[in-house]
């Protein structure tokens, strides 16, 4: 790169506007010394992704003008350096600055007279020449090591990135994770970045790999397919595993996709060996697992197996003691339990650990309730957290996926309940603060919506419950799966090792709900005959794709007309792209609930890409943010904004209310919210609302399944409005088999408890160090993997959008 010819403005900072310490993002107003191009004005604004710089120090900037719509003119910067004296004296002067802490004058004007006026290149060339410098400790030599590549080194790095064809912000974040070694570890091996950095898959990396001369068979290029794909196939589909055969050949056909050179089957066998070897993969019977996948299934299986194994649980009290105890209870409740919800508060109560499952409608709610009741009065405990002391311990641990399914708990049983990485202490580095060294407090665990708990995170949960504790596990087994990899809940209904009572009798049905009776009838794979005859909850719009938006506006106008709100109505949809997509449907659906006239012109607005915020709107959190006790699929409304002139940081700010907790947006985190009129039906799941509007149509065939439409309609708790073409319905009513997930985790359980004779025992394995988180690994590879919103239903529409993006 010629800098010579490059855009450049000379000059020292003034003021920080903003900066992001996670990816150096940075807005800074700087006093303009010197530039190669015509400008007058004696200050700019420069922005780019760059190195912490000092007010006392002069930089030079690479980059170009632009005009921002609402800021002005602004300097982009593709790099950024220090301006570095080119006389002795000056030189002196610069390694014994604040800069380079602990170096003196003294220090510096041995290193210039052994070195001499190009002593900074020199030390960056080969820093073991500081080894020479007299009384210069190893520490100071680091420290002056470190300082210069900060600010010298960087500029070489991003400018050997920028050549390599890598923007100024994912160079940023492959520095971030090499530091000085970057150019090194690339022009070695730049398939590590598949692994290492976010934003980077496989054929960005091949194509890399490919300009370095690294190509057909070689062994770095097989083993970062092997991972990706492995990878990608995984958190895609949902699998614990791939078939070998098919994965190895899966693996040879995108390799000579990308460069026209046969690979032989055997070549990738061999590299991924290697891969075991290094950890990182697990292959067992001819299934191939990733590392922390493989580990996750089997601490998962140890676990539940000494928690099933204790045994103080079976005469903790009397039979006739638990039927007085349940006869008080309803008396006082007013209420009379079934026999089926009889049975699961006493097998609760009873057992180690219990599955409660059914659909809507059957009494899961009320079970629980019975639980947490029996459980007080039979161990003479109250439920009021307020009357144990500090050090006592409170009995009653409620938890579920999402912050809208633990506030539904907290509701029904008027008992705390958390997410569940809330629970567990997530701390944001792929990891959590309760473990089986530290472990979690109580005596009764209730967890809610197990369906969507993936392998990982039910491995990290059921290792941090201790001994002596009941576990209670409730869900839907016909509503969608976990985002992440396995199926849970299924597997461990189908291995049928833990104590599980069915709820299969419909209680709310009492009350003329047709929609439980509709729900029911799709999870047994029929529509009923009067699907398209008005009832009293539920009613049925016939339309086209293209039509849907006018009838969705037109039925929300109608409910507003009758005092219902945003916060009543949720509009689902299974897909985002298309006319009757997610995105199309909230912007029409912001017009009605929180559109802008002639009348409220001064009305504040932010717009963010397509987007326009605006005080009042109903959003939908799409990442998990623990510190702010703020979870993916949690639903707020914007109750703030603030333009850059008015905050401290001189940037926009927009303020989201989530049930009180008030967090505060800058306009580079916009990324993590979304208008939440209209939602996925997988971000639905563990919620329940007064309408919901649900259009289904042939625009959406890829994504017609039955567990999503149930799931969907499941949604409804007053009234549901569908709307599109019976047979769309019927289609999605029909596919049953789409979504099969390779899973080892029933397999697992009974070959654990239930002995065999003559069977070849495993050797055990319970260190889970080797295994890395898969959000870890989900993290490092393709861009299009680590949305907080993919799933396996809308990860094509969510690949689609970050092509776009």
């Amino acid at each position: 790169m010629n800098e010579a010819l490059e855009t450049y403005i000379k000059g020292h900072p003034i003021v920080t506007i903003f900066r992001n310490e996670e990816n150096l993002y940075t807005v800074l107003r700087i006093k303009v010394e010197e530039t190669n191009i015509e400008f007058k004005e004696k200050e700019i604004v420069v922005i780019g992704y760059f190195p912490h710089v000092y007010e006392e120090e002069t930089y030079i900037f690479y980059g170009k003008f632009q005009e921002h719509p609402k800021y002005g003119r602004q300097f982009n910067v593709t790099h950024v350096r220090k301006d570095i004296p080119k006389t002795k004296q000056g030189i002196i002067q610069y390694l014994s600055s604040d800069l380079f802490k602990g170096i003196g004058k003294k220090t510096a004007e041995s290193i210039v007279d052994l070195l001499g006026e190009n002593a900074i290149s020199r030390i960056l060339e080969n820093p073991s020449l500081l080894d020479t410098i007299p009384k210069l400790s190893a520490d100071k030599a680091k420290t002056i090591y470190e300082t210069l590549v900060e600010h010298q080194g960087l500029e070489k790095i991003m400018i050997g990135l920028n050549e390599l064809g890598f923007g100024a912000a994912l160079a940023m974040r492959i520095f971030q994770v090499y530091k000085d070694e970057t150019l090194e570890i690339i022009q070695s091996n730049p398939y590590r970045l598949v692994e290492d950095v976010e934003g980077i898959g496989f054929s960005r990396a091949d194509e890399l790999g490919s300009k370095l001369g690294i190509q057909g068979n070689h062994p770095d290029r097989i083993k970062a397919a092997c991972l990706y794909k492995l990878d990608a196939d995984c958190m895609q589909e949902g699998h614990c595993y791939l078939e070998k055969s098919e994965f190895v050949f899966s693996v040879k056909q995108m390799l000579e996709s990308t460069q026209p050179i046969e690979i032989p089957l055997e070549d990738i066998e061999v590299e991924l060996l290697k891969l075991e070897e290094e950890g990182k993969v697990v292959s067992k019977e001819d299934r191939v697992y990733l590392a922390s996948i493989f580990y996750s299934e089997k601490g998962l299986v140890n676990n539940i197996k000494r928690i099933l194994d204790q045994k103080e649980f079976a005469e903790s009290f009397p039979e006739s003691e638990f039927l007085l105890a349940l006869g008080e209870l309803e008396d006082r409740l007013g209420i009379e339990y079934a026999p089926s919800q009889r049975e699961a508060i006493q097998t609760a109560l009873s057992s180690p650990m219990l599955i409660l499952t059914g659909g809507p409608g059957t009494g899961k709610t009320t079970v629980i309730k019975g639980i947490v009741e029996l459980y007080a009065e039979l161990h003479g405990c109250s439920l009021d957290p307020k009357d144990y002391k500090k050090d006592e311990v409170f009995p009653f641990v409620l938890a579920a996926p999402t912050g809208r399914a633990a506030k539904r708990m907290t509701e029904s049983t008027g008992l705390p309940a958390v997410t569940i990485h809330r629970l567990l202490g997530w701390n944001g580095s792929n990891t959590f603060d309760f473990n089986e060294e530290n472990p979690i407090e109580g005596k009764i665990i209730i967890l809610d919506e197990m369906s969507m708990v993936d392998i990982w995170l039910a491995h990290n949960l059921f290792k941090a419950i201790p001994d002596h504790v009941q576990v209670i596990l409730v869900g839907d087994e016909d509503q969608l799966p976990s985002v992440g990899p396995g199926q849970v809940l299924k597997d461990l209904l189908a291995a049928d090792l833990i104590p599980t009572v069915r709820l299969k009798e419909i209680y709310r049905q009492e009350s003329g709900s047709t929609i439980i009776q509709l729900a029911h009838s799709i999870k047994n794979g029929k529509l009923p005959e009067d699907l398209k005859k008005p009832q009293r909850d539920r009613s049925f719009i016939s339309c086209s794709t293209s039509q849907i938006p006018e009838v969705v506006k037109q039925v929300v106008g109608h409910a507003v007309n009758k005092g219902y709100t945003s916060k009543d109505i949720q509009v689902l949809a299974p897909m985002y792209r298309g006319p009757a997509g997610i995105d199309q449907l909230n912007k029409i659906l912001q017009g009605i609930f929180n559109g802008k006239n002639d009348s409220d012109k001064k009305r504040r607005e932010l717009k963010f890409g397509d987007v326009v915020y605006r005080v009042g709107d109903k959003v939908l959190q799409l990442v998990n943010q623990p510190e702010k006790n703020v979870f993916n699929g949690d639903i707020g409304e914007v109750v703030s904004i603030f333009f850059a002139k008015e905050t401290e940081d001189k940037t926009d700010q927009l303020i989201v209310s989530f049930e009180g907790t008030e967090i505060t947006y800058t306009r580079q985190d916009l990324s993590q919210i979304t208008l939440a009129y209209c939602c996925s039906i997988h971000k639905s799941q563990g919620s329940e609302f007064p309408v919901v509007i649900l259009p289904m149509v042939r625009g959406y065939y890829r994504m017609l399944r039955r567990n999503l439409l149930y799931t969907a309609i499941t949604r409804a708790k007053d009234k549901l409005i569908l709307c599109g073409e019976e047979e769309s319905f019927q289609i999605a009513v029909n596919q049953t088999d789409v979504n099969f997930r390779n899973t080892t985790l029933t397999e697992r359980l009974l070959k654990k408890m239930v002995p065999i004779k003559e069977q070849n025992q495993e050797v055990e394995i319970t260190n889970d160090a080797l295994a890395i988180s898969y959000e870890e690994a989900l993290m490092n590879t393709d861009p299009m993997i680590g949305m907080g919103d993919i799933t396996p239903y809308d990860f094509m529409e969510e690949q689609e959008k970050v092509n776009e993006g």
